[in-house]
């Protein structure tokens, strides 16, 4: 693991741009599975028996570049919002439309890995590189744009992924969840930013997991930002994450338009993507 003497934190004069205490990231989990692989867990709850092929899973992730990949970006360009999206390498190849609109509309890419069922703790030090470079090449082909993030699936990597990471070029990852604010990984003469994929107001554990409906997940960042502004004295930040599969149906995509309404209007508020992020944060350590 990453000892501490390799770790730069920011300290509690830190602010986000504008001078806002508190910042917002909106993250979009757009994922694919590789070929014959389903998602663990699908909207029925009970799985197969092991060996037997999923179809109610895979239908039910199929979604995400069905509809609701379009459903989050029309929602975000309502508010004129840029979001992180989590990207799998396998979208690139099969759905390359929906790859190249999220690109066209300004978004950050982040690179999610080759497919949902690709995770890097399963794989050597070979197979997480060539899943590094494998991924990175086919966002890049198809959009120009060499991504500068990653997040794992499940935001779990390995002990040696960051660095693996940092010595491949990318200046930012999200697989931590021990901060409220970025903080600068060194890993010998390689950098790389960690940025906290806050787990709090994500649609996938609040719906599938704890099976709430979607008003608890607005409710819950409702809360958070009302003690963000008010109870906390220190910088921080927070996500907002739907996965296009789950809160980008009908039922759940509302809840994400009410949330960055309110963001919007909420004074003293940051909003960012994760490299603008990962950006100011490394300036301040400068």
């Amino acid at each position: 693991m990453t000892s501490e003497r390799n770790i730069r934190r920011l300290g509690d004069t830190f602010r986000w741009p504008n001078g806002a205490r508190v910042g917002i990231i909106f993250n979009v989990a757009y994922e694919g599975w590789s070929e014959g692989q389903t998602p663990g867990i699908g909207p029925m709850g009970n799985p197969l028996k092991p060996g037997f092929f999923d179809s109610n899973a895979a239908s039910w992730g199929l979604y995400g570049p069905t509809r609701g990949i379009w459903r989050a970006l029309e929602i975000a360009g309502r508010h004129n919002i840029k979001t992180s999206v989590m990207t799998n390498g396998v979208l690139a190849e099969k759905w390359p439309d929906t790859v190249r609109a999220i690109h066209d509309g300004g978004h950050e890419i982040i690179a999610h890995s080759y497919g949902m069922d690709v995770i890097p703790i399963y794989l050597d030090e070979a197979g997480q590189r060539e899943n590094i470079r494998r991924t990175t090449g086919l966002i890049a082909d198809l959009t120009g744009t060499v991504p500068t993030g990653w997040i794992s699936p499940r935001g779990t990597g390995s002990p040696i992924h960051a660095r693996l990471l940092a010595e491949s070029g990318y200046k930012h990852h999200g697989d931590c969840n021990d901060d409220d604010l970025p903080y600068l990984e060194t890993h010998g003469a390689a950098d790389i930013m960690a940025i906290a994929l806050t787990m709090d107001i994500n649609d996938l554990p609040s719906a599938i997991r704890y099976g709430n409906n979607a008003r608890a997940m607005l409710e819950q960042f409702e809360d958070a930002l009302s003690a963000a502004l008010t109870r906390e004295t220190k910088p921080i930040f927070f996500d907002v994450t739907i996965h296009t599969h789950v809160y980008g149906r009908p039922a759940g995509a509302w809840v994400f338009d009410e949330i960055m309404k309110q963001t919007r209007a909420a004074s003293g508020v940051w909003i960012g993507t994760r490299e603008q992020a990962a950006a100011h944060a490394r300036a301040a350590l400068s």
